[in-house]
């Protein structure tokens, strides 16, 4: 366990990821409830003085958020895309079906 701050010293600060994993839950789940669980293990780990623990978890949140965040990216980018594919064939469908006379 790490050490304690000294008596009338401010604890150390430790960004948990808090922010980001929760955008993350948004975009692709799965992932960011692992991220959601370490940033929440952060502050307490704080407060027992254990500065290494809590980095540690800041860390695996940091990861855990960015990996959802890019799954959910890629998968929303590639789902606009395929709308975007499909509509143009539906509107040269419609276009080839109208002048055809049908």
């Amino acid at each position: 366990m790490g050490q304690p701050g000294y008596p009338g010293q401010p604890p150390q600060q430790v960004d948990n990821n808090m922010t980001m994993s929760i955008v993350s839950i948004f975009l692709f789940w799965p992932l960011a409830i692992p991220a959601i669980m370490n940033a929440s293990k952060v502050a307490p780990l704080v407060q027992q003085g254990d500065i290494a623990g809590a980095q540690a978890a800041a860390a695996e949140s940091k990861k855990w958020s960015k990996l959802a965040l890019i799954i959910g990216l890629i998968g929303w980018a590639v789902g606009i895309v395929c709308c975007i594919i499909w509509f143009a064939f539906i509107a040269t469908t419609a276009s080839t079906l109208g002048t055809a006379g049908y």
